[in-house]
């Protein structure tokens, strides 16, 4: 039997957008058994992966494909986490938009899962509330900030408007922030940039999730992301200095929240809001 999972989203002038996804239950088992999670950092990762004690796969993929995986359980959920790898050209980590992408595709094609997550830290706003180790859920929609094309319809396209799973149950249950994520390629943030951020009343700034949104969205997935602050876009200290200063209190609340999470969705055992 087939039916709907369907998201409302709310829009700046307070008109509704509604997208259905398929959701075939005999397929699935009523149940949800299979969780990936997408990292772009092995930093970011580690902690999860040792926590849950999960297994390498080795060559999960076709040769010149970077992204690691890691399987395991926890409790009756079959959990993957997929990280991003390391470029063999620049020797650092495969983040930001282009490796999301991928990875997000290879993620739904191979591994089918019930829920996709993006995990990783992030950017916040602190005059919106958003404190130095705070994990956030999102919330309404993912934006980019960073892709300006200035033609008709193609401005639209470009900023993007694609669903996050709604996760309301989910914080007041774990008492978790929530907050709508803007994505773009670059550490650190123009004017303009930062002007898209708030037109789009996001207050998570990262360098991923909008891109997965967009694959789960083609691909009739439901996705949230789950993002630790490391750093405040609106503070008069670089970036870079404190990501380096935060990242490993960023990573543990990250671990713990995320745990915290997949049991939730193991004692739930329901694939988004079915309405």
């Amino acid at each position: 039997m087939g039916v709907q999972v369907s998201y409302y989203i709310q829009r700046p002038n307070n008109k509704y957008s509604i997208f259905h996804f398929p959701y075939n239950y005999r397929q699935r088992k009523n149940r949800m058994e299979k969780v990936t999670i997408i990292m772009a950092m092995a930093a970011e990762a580690k902690p999860l992966i040792d926590s849950l004690k999960l297994q390498k796969k080795e060559k999960p993929f076709q040769p010149g494909i970077p992204f690691d995986l890691y399987q395991g359980a926890l409790e009756s959920l079959q959990v993957s986490v997929m990280v991003s790898g390391i470029d063999p050209v620049y020797q650092v980590d495969n983040v930001a938009t282009v490796p999301a992408t991928l990875m997000s595709y290879l993620a739904v094609d191979h591994l089918q899962p019930e829920i996709l997550i993006n995990a990783g830290t992030a950017g916040g706003i602190s005059q919106h509330g958003c404190q130095i180790g705070d994990v956030y859920l999102s919330s309404d929609n993912f934006c980019f900030h960073d892709r300006r094309i200035a033609f008709p319809g193609f401005d639209h396209y470009g900023m993007g408007k694609y669903p996050s799973m709604d996760t309301s149950a989910m914080a007041a249950t774990l008492g978790l922030k929530m907050g709508a994520v803007s994505t773009g390629n670059s550490l650190d943030l123009l004017d303009i940039d930062r002007e898209i951020i708030a037109s789009n009343q996001c207050i998570i700034k990262d360098m991923e999730a909008a891109a997965i949104a967009w694959v789960c969205q083609s691909l009739s997935v439901p996705m949230f992301a789950i993002k630790a602050i490391t750093d405040l876009i609106d503070s008069k200290v670089s970036t870079e200095t404190q990501f380096i200063d935060n990242l490993k209190l960023a990573t543990i609340n990250l671990q713990e929240k995320t745990e915290a999470v997949l049991h939730y969705l193991d004692e739930n055992k329901s694939p988004g809001r079915v309405i």
